[in-house]
């Protein structure tokens, strides 16, 4: 049997310029880029408070980490986060007051048809019923011979 080696650390990024990885590398070079075209474009005021801006962004985006994650990441799962929840919540009392009040609107319609009696089940029934569910309807079995034959 061959053996093979397992990479250990794989959430570890390289690092290319001392304690820099090429992400944090590419992201000030943007900054770089951008802080550039905002001194050509603005007035110094201005420029200060886009640079100010623009260092405090990409200094969060470039080094920062939540939670052991890139910043970038925690924006996307918080985006996320708010466009779908993750937390589902089953709340019983609401489920009971629904069903409570279909009570109540059926009662108040009077009703066409008697209820059908319902007939107790042995387990080989069940087990029997099952396989046809399961089968979407492909094995007949017995149970739909007994209920023909008390028709006629």
């Amino acid at each position: 049997m061959e053996q093979y080696v397992v990479p250990q650390f794989i959430d570890v990024e390289s690092k290319i310029v001392g304690p820099i990885t090429p992400r944090q590398f590419i992201v000030v070079v943007i900054w770089g880029l951008f802080s550039f075209i905002g001194y050509k474009l603005f007035d110094i005021v201005s420029f200060i408070l886009f640079f100010l801006f623009w260092t405090v962004l990409c200094g969060m985006i470039g080094f920062y980490k939540v939670n052991g994650r890139p910043f970038y990441i925690f924006i996307l799962i918080l985006i996320q986060g708010k466009k779908k929840p993750f937390v589902r919540v089953w709340r019983k009392d609401a489920g009971q007051q629904i069903f409570s009040e279909q009570s109540r609107a059926d009662a108040d319609k009077p009703s066409a048809a008697p209820r059908p009696s319902l007939k107790r089940l042995s387990g080989s029934r069940l087990s029997e019923l099952s396989l046809i569910v399961d089968t979407g309807g492909a094995y007949q079995g017995d149970f739909f011979s007994e209920e023909k034959e008390k028709e006629e």
